[in-house]
């Protein structure tokens, strides 16, 4: 136990706003979970492909398949099947990032939405609204980003 906590090491502390509450681990879904994505079952650690997406693009609303607001900079589209809707992930690389308020990005994203063409373990970032809101994002390797599961958050996430 204490050498997978020593893994985890490099996470930042996990703030919750008050809507938010992290729930317990289901060792039945990460099992699930970790036979569709290869991942060691218990460790809620994928590597994933991203895209991006924004309010504008074709067949992209203001709301999530949650029936919640999409946030920018912080709602991810998932397959249900790897990653459940609901789950608070942490994504390592985009720690640092801009912020539309113009703080940096403390990683964590909210998987609220899904979409047709997200399959296996490939997650979709929404950055905001029009295409130029994907520009802060663009120098990211899309191709390889480490997603972990660190929570649960009911209700919609934190704006």
């Amino acid at each position: 136990m204490r050498r997978r906590l020593a893994a985890l090491a490099f996470l930042p502390a996990l703030t919750l706003a008050p809507a938010v509450q992290a729930t317990t681990a289901d060792p039945v879904g990460d099992l699930l979970s970790s036979l569709v994505s290869g991942a060691l079952p218990g460790s809620g650690v994928f590597n994933v492909k991203a895209t991006l997406y924004h309010v504008g693009a074709k067949g992209v609303g203001v709301l999530d398949s949650l029936g919640c607001r999409v946030v920018p900079m912080r709602t991810l589209a998932v397959d249900r099947n790897v990653i459940p809707r609901r789950t608070i992930v942490f994504i390592r690389e985009t720690v640092g990032l801009p912020m539309p308020n113009g703080q940096a990005h403390d990683g964590y994203w909210y998987a609220s939405d899904v979409g047709g063409a997200i399959r296996g373990n490939k997650v979709d970032l929404f950055t905001g609204h029009g295409a130029a809101s994907m520009k802060p994002i663009k120098p990211l390797n899309l191709a390889t980003l480490t997603a972990v599961k660190v929570g649960k958050f009911e209700g919609c996430p934190p704006a």
